[in-house]
């Protein structure tokens, strides 16, 4: 957590000291950091996996400098696999961070995989390079692995059970739980399909939207939207499992 009243001087220097790598910052980079005047760190991502202890953030540090301009440095601190220990790496772009997700864990990060021009590359065969980095790590075997937005997501939750219409929706205790949601990821398992219901073609989609709440836990619902009404009218229904979720998709379909 950040010292809301630490001076930028001392921000800056606890940052590159405890970075792994902070030698690498060009130095002209270094020099023009040396006349920030104020800074602002907020935290861009993060990931966390219980059963194996991984665990990482993303977070980006806005400088100010002398001149008028703005810098970000973008520092992914994790732990890995095994390891009690949390490191910390520093990069001038967030395209490097991610290339350092993928070094270090064997994924490409949600947004890059989104996002293709966060490939640093300053000619076409740096570019080649860094396309050729991002696929062998996507390529390695690796147990999947969200990437959490850190945004709204308390807000997002609520927003998802009020239009939930279905009467066996997740409930209070579920909706109390996900007021300290912080950040959030949405996923879509299945769909958009079409088939037959009662005889009228309706679309079906599922998606996962998780969650990651205050004390570290994960909570996911899951939300069907489908246009198998009466009237062909759009209709979301959110369940607490997937398992819930599927059966009530195949309750409301009757593919032939």
């Amino acid at each position: 957590m950040s010292d809301p009243y630490e001076t930028t001087e001392a921000h800056l220097d606890r940052l590159l000291g405890r970075a792994l790598n902070s030698f690498d910052l060009p130095d002209r980079l270094v020099e023009r950091l040396g006349t920030a005047l104020a800074h602002s760190s907020s935290l861009y991502t993060t990931h966390q996996s219980p059963a194996t202890g991984v665990w990482r953030e993303t977070h980006q540090h806005t400088y100010l400098l002398a001149d008028g301009g703005s810098v970000s440095l973008w520092e992914l601190a994790y732990r890995q696999e095994g390891d009690r220990t949390a490191r910390h790496e520093i990069f001038a772009s967030k395209a490097e961070a991610c290339l350092a997700v993928s070094r270090l864990f064997g994924e490409v990060p949600a947004e890059a995989a989104l996002d293709p021009t966060l490939l640093p590359c300053d000619d076409e065969e740096d570019h080649d390079m860094a396309v050729l980095s991002l696929l062998f790590a996507a390529s390695a075997p690796a147990q999947r692995h969200r990437e959490y937005a850190v945004e709204e997501s308390a807000d997002h939750a609520r927003r998802v059970l009020r239009r939930a219409e279905n009467a066996d929706r997740p409930g209070e205790p579920v909706a109390a739980l996900l007021r300290s949601a912080y950040a959030h990821q949405i996923t879509q398992a299945f769909g958009p399909r079409q088939c037959l219901s009662d005889g009228r073609d309706a679309g079906f989609s599922l998606y996962e939207h998780a969650f990651v709440l205050l004390d570290g836990s994960e909570v996911s619902l899951w939300e069907v939207e489908h246009t198998a009404t009466p009237d062909g009218r759009h209709m979301c229904e959110v369940y607490e499992s997937e398992g819930a979720a599927r059966e009530a998709m195949e309750l409301r379909a009757r593919v032939r």
